[in-house]
């Protein structure tokens, strides 16, 4: 019997996660799955075949020593999902340049560090006076992230979240509050299924703790060829991987986001998907 552990967080009664349903299909499968959180000190990672990032989500307040779990992982010779490498460069936001240099689209991105009221009058004159959006090149969930709107900036949270810290920058995407922001899902490269995610009413944020509206979403075939175009430009061969990208004032798609490492997989959309995901980890070769 092959094993699996699924690496989650200590605590996760306050959130939704779609791990079970593909761990009920590999159970099917005749693999024995744990959940363990990433955390647990003393784990014999050997003892498994392979070892998937799943709902880590407080990864980005302790980045180091989920880097340092992770390598002990890989250090024992056990396979780990997605692999070392591609965390590595997926954790911070920075990627998105990389992939810029590849020629694809993303949403106008810039990055400082240590902001204070000068460099925020900077960015705000940048700007031109229209709405920006400021949050950390290391977060999930929309952690201390900011929209700025010139005048009623939330000034003292906001300089206390990036005082000595790096941020990056990027115009106000006003076409997610009408349009939404859609994220495609692949595994071992093929697409399986896509949302819809689409803000509260006076809101930004399109995460579900936030608020937002989660729907099944069938792509367009412009919006698939994005996506694949992002995949088809990875340096990295993944398990898993989210694709987030935003309509743009012109009709074409920008890549807000690129997940590679604990994605919600919104399994629960699309009664095929659980079974997708199972396969492609029985697809691993070991």
């Amino acid at each position: 019997m092959k094993r699996c552990a699924f690496l989650t967080m200590d605590n996760m009664k306050s959130l939704v996660s779609d791990d079970k349903l593909a761990i009920d299909v590999l159970i099917d499968m005749q693999w024995d799955v744990q959940l363990i959180p990433w955390r647990q000190p003393n784990v014999d990672w050997n003892a498994f075949d392979v070892v998937v990032i799943r709902s880590t989500w407080d990864y980005h307040n302790d980045p180091d020593m989920f880097i340092e779990v992770l390598q002990q992982i890989e250090a024992s010779g056990t396979r780990l999902e997605n692999a070392l490498a591609s965390v590595k460069w997926n954790i911070d936001k920075r990627y998105l340049h990389d992939l810029e240099g590849k020629g694809i689209r993303v949403v106008q991105t810039a990055f400082g560090s240590d902001l204070n009221e000068s460099s925020l009058n900077e960015l705000t004159q940048a700007y031109s006076n229209e709405d920006f959006i400021i949050k950390p090149v290391i977060s999930a969930s929309a952690k201390n992230t900011f929209r700025i709107t010139p005048g009623k900036a939330p000034l003292e949270n906001l300089l206390a979240a990036f005082k000595n810290k790096d941020y990056m920058v990027q115009p106000f995407m006003h076409h997610i509050v009408e349009e939404g922001e859609f994220s495609l899902f692949f595994f071992n490269g093929r697409y399986s299924h896509c949302i819809r995610k689409v803000p509260k009413s006076n809101d930004f944020r399109v995460q579900e703790e936030h608020g937002g509206l989660i729907t099944t979403c069938p792509p367009t075939l412009k919006l698939l060829n994005c996506a694949q175009h992002v995949l088809d430009n990875l340096d990295y061969t993944v398990l898993y991987a989210r694709v987030d990208l935003v309509p743009d004032e012109n009709g074409d798609y920008a890549l807000m986001e690129l997940e590679l490492i604990e994605p919600s997989l919104y399994l629960r959309m699309d009664p095929e998907a659980p079974t997708r995901f199972a396969r492609a980890i029985e697809a691993i070769p070991l």
